[in-house]
């Protein structure tokens, strides 16, 4: 959520998706903002008016309600689940394939705002956003006030499409097979991971891990997506629904002995206790059936707004490469689909042809895109600021897809953006020959960090072309966000966005590498592509402008960012100092550089970071217990969230991939493993022998697994004051001269 959000003042909500039909070409019409019944009939009918003479005017077919099938049910920001389309002429650009007029869009069906809408023109635009990851990496314990204000902020952004997975593990739980004996539910509950990992169990790479998942748990769930679904629906936005893909429990071996299954590989590091998924083949009968009664079932009790997702194949490399088995497997989940819905639209993450190219030639790629009706797979070309698929597939073959902005793995802390490139991707891949984009998205795996990149991102999608000066931008940004033109912050911004933020190149991941949150080694990377002294400036500055913005809570979290990302690159020199002293054998240098990285920087860096409720490890702990109903459901959510930061698995399989900066994490986790590291290395200088990082390693893994298993307390209310504690810690830290790093 933005920082300082307001939730208490909805009618900002009507204000924006007022501004919404005007940002799409139409004009805003009389009494379209109002929370009165009348004024919002009145609306409506103005709005069907305009829009109806703008058709018109350009000669576009009429029908329904005396508007294209499009528009049949465009009334305004209050209960609309269409989405208006904009003048050609304004929305995607010129270069769209003429022949691309196959999107497909829902029909009424359970719920009297689900609507027909069989698009024949190429200009509808979608505003997607979330990854399926977020659900862990963020969503995970919130309650319904806080998904009511993450909606709330969706709708100013004018999101019109968006995952809502949640509670469908509690459907699965009703899926029985006639005439078969059901598997037990506690083999069905022991598939389930934790609630910290179910992103990776709903897409088949994990299952076990963390879990089981208590009765409660499927209770609250299904509660909190009614609400969910019933606030995303009213505010016009279209709810991406959960689909089966094909991953099985193991228990349907001994339930179907004759069953045709694949057990797959291992996943991150994982050994098949949690990972080697089963898959149905294709052709088996079976695969049909349990698709259709788990869409059945979930439709019952939800409805539907005819868009599903499904990733069969997410980080796993499917058992055949022949174009047959790719086509086949993907027509199977298809058409489960289909049996339930006939208006099913598919929404794939396209992750997987960017994650393994090297399987993912022409021919693979093509028969999974083929499988489907032109039109009725939506895909998500989920990496598109980096490492864009449409450009190497020819636009999807045909299928339209989603620019997506990826930007962040993990939910880390760092400042990190690529705005250029964000900035300018949108643009390009509607300007690709034959392009089949359809909308702009952001699926970013864990939120809360680089809200500029977000803000950003979000005004592309209302964008025909690139924001002509970014340093302008960036400017009014930060005017926008303080409530006032301060000359400092402006320049502290415009710092941060010739540096942090101007990331170019393949090697651009929004993964924090930083030694800071990894288990050190003789070997770690420390090179950037910014010059380091821009973020001492940027600091510097940001710390000047404090007698005029304190009162701001924007600003305050920024100014703590800032000190936190100084810290992190003080880290970083600090260590390159150690290595080097080290390395040439002076025992004092070591001691010098290593203790002020472990005994001096990490501590301050906990203590400003304990000043900020949004940075305190407590908080997230908190979080977790408090979805519990039970001191041992309490004690498992804890355990998740504790694993989730650090450990990943039970073995550091995918050890600090989801690392954040956190009080408490950087002063019990993260600090005791580097004064492990350097009164190691300090050791072996002083016995003449060579360190071992494999000793190393097993030594550091006791530090990091007895924190995941701790019972510690943390504090979840801030303590110190930000300003104060930025100023000192700059004082005492930040050097008076930078050489270029990057």
């Amino acid at each position: 959520m933005p920082t300082g959000y307001d939730a208490s003042r909805p009618s900002a909500v009507f204000l924006k998706l007022g501004a919404w039909w005007s940002g799409a070409g139409y004009r805003t019409v009389p009494y379209a903002i109002g929370s009165c019944a009348t004024r919002r009939e009145q609306a409506r009918g103005a709005l069907r008016q305009h829009v109806l003479q703008d058709l018109k005017k350009r000669g576009l077919r009429v029908q329904g309600y005396g508007l294209p099938a499009s528009l049949a049910r465009a009334e305004g920001p209050r209960g609309s689940s269409s989405v208006v389309l904009p003048p050609a002429s304004q929305a995607q650009g010129s270069k769209f394939n003429p022949r691309y007029q196959e999107i497909k869009r829902p029909q009424k069906r359970s719920r009297p705002y689900n609507t027909c809408i069989t698009e024949t023109l190429p200009t509808l635009r979608y505003r997607y956003y979330q990854n399926v990851c977020t659900h862990s990496y963020s969503f995970v314990w919130w309650d319904w006030a806080r998904w009511e204000r993450e909606i709330d902020w969706m709708a100013l952004n004018g999101i019109n499409l968006a995952l809502a997975w949640s509670g469908q593990e509690a459907i699965w739980q009703r899926v029985r097979v006639p005439g078969a004996l059901a598997a037990p539910p506690a083999e069905v509950d022991e598939h389930f991971t934790g609630p910290a990992f179910l992103a990776w169990g709903r897409m088949g790479n994990l299952h076990g891990w963390g879990g089981p998942l208590p009765r409660a748990w499927h209770l609250k769930q299904l509660y909190l997506q009614h609400r969910v679904l019933d606030r995303m629906r009213a505010l016009g936005m279209t709810p991406v629904l959960p689909a089966f893909a094909g991953h099985v429990p193991k228990a349907i071996t001994r339930v179907f002995p004759q069953v045709n299954v694949t057990q797959l590989g291992s996943w991150g590091h994982f050994n098949c206790s949690y990972s080697c998924s089963f898959l149905l083949a294709p052709g088996d009968p079976i695969f049909p059936l349990i698709g259709s009664l788990f869409l059945r079932e979930l439709s019952r009790e939800f409805g539907t707004d005819h868009f599903y997702g499904a990733d069969t194949f997410n980080e796993m490399q499917p058992p055949s490469s022949k174009p047959a088995y790719l086509a086949a497997a993907t027509a199977a989940v298809y058409e489960a689909m289909t049996a339930v819905d006939p208006d099913a639209v598919w929404l794939l993450q396209g992750w997987l042809f960017q994650h393994q190219p090297e399987f993912w030639g022409p021919a693979q790629v093509a028969a999974v895109l083929g499988a489907v009706p032109r039109g009725r797979l939506l895909v998500l070309d989920l990496f598109a600021e980096n490492q864009p698929v449409y450009t190497r597939t020819a636009s999807f073959r045909g299928q339209p897809f989603i620019w997506c902005m990826l930007h962040n793995f993990g939910g880390n802390h760092g400042l990190f953006g690529a705005m250029e490139a964000v900035n300018r991707g949108p643009a390009a891949a509607r300007l690709f020959p034959n392009s089949t984009m359809v909308g702009t998205g952001i699926a970013p795996e864990g939120i809360g960090q680089n809200e500029v990149v977000y803000a950003l991102m979000a005004e592309l999608g209302w964008r025909k072309d690139p924001v002509p000066d970014l340093s302008a931008w960036v400017a009014r940004f930060a005017v926008r966000r303080y409530g006032v033109a301060q000359p400092d912050a402006v320049a502290a911004w415009r710092l941060l966005l010739r540096s942090v933020y101007n990331c170019s190149g393949e090697a651009c991941r929004g993964h924090n590498r930083s030694p800071l949150v990894r288990r050190p080694s003789l070997h770690m990377n420390t090179t950037v592509w910014y010059n380091r002294s821009d973020v001492f400036e940027a600091w510097r500055l940001l710390l000047r402008a404090t007698p005029n913005l304190t009162s701001s809570q924007a600003f305050r979290y920024d100014l703590l960012d800032v000190t936190r990302q100084g810290l992190q690159e003080l880290v970083s020199l600090y260590y390159e100092e150690a290595r080097a002293a080290y390395l040439h054998q002076e025992p004092e240098g070591l001691l010098r550089a290593g203790g002020v990285l472990a005994y001096k920087l990490l501590p301050a860096l906990d203590e400003v970071l304990a000043s900020d409720r949004r940075f305190l490890l407590g908080s997230w702990l908190e979080q977790a217990r408090a979805v519990a109903v039970s001191a041992a459901e309490a004690d498992l959510y804890e355990r998740n969230g504790r694993y989730q930061l650090t450990l990943w698995g039970p073995e550091g399989n995918v050890l600090d991939y989801a690392n954040k900066q956190l009080a408490g994490l950087v002063a019990d986790y993260y600090a005791p493993r580097w004064r492990l590291f350097v009164e190691t290395l300090a050791n072996s200088l002083a016995r003449g022998v060579p360190f071992q990082q494999h000793q190393f390693d097993s030594d550091a893994f006791q530090l990091e697994q007895a924190f995941v298993l701790s019972k510690k307390k943390y504090p979840g209310q801030p303590r110190g004051d930000t300003v104060q504690l930025a100023r000192s810690i700059f004082l005492k830290f930040a050097p008076r001269k930078v050489a270029s790093t990057g």
